[in-house]
């Protein structure tokens, strides 16, 4: 069992900056594509972006290109999302996700082994 914990969320004016941290409780972290998703209210839960463990390979979806950035520290078994230039149809609960593959893969919400409980970013206009 890997427990995923998420911290950094909060409320932010548009145009602002925030940098979300996912803590992994697990020896095998680098061999684990991680990413972060989102849900907004009455929304399906989206994928955001992602890294993969064996080559670092990036992901994003369209809207957040340019703006976030994700990386993973394996020393420290965490992950991170800074995101920049937020605006207000970014906010949505973020939720910290593990995908344990033999290679790198772009997580979707079918093929997670692993959640974090979430943290809300909120952003105002």
């Amino acid at each position: 069992q890997v427990q995923l914990v998420e911290s950094g969320g909060g409320l932010v004016q548009a145009g602002g900056s925030l940098r979300l941290s996912c803590a992994a409780s697990t020896r095998t972290f680098n061999m684990y594509n991680m990413g972060w998703f989102r849900q907004a209210p009455e929304k399906e839960r989206e994928f955001v972006a992602a890294i993969g463990w064996r080559t670092g390979t990036t992901w994003y979806r369209d809207s957040v290109k340019g703006r976030f950035t994700i990386s993973r520290d394996n020393t420290k078994t965490t992950i991170y999302l800074q995101m920049n230039s937020l605006k207000p149809e970014d906010t949505a609960v973020y939720y910290c996700a593990a995908d344990r593959r033999i290679s790198d893969v772009r997580p979707s919400t079918t093929t997670v082994d692993y959640w974090g409980q979430g943290t809300q970013v909120t952003v105002s206009s």
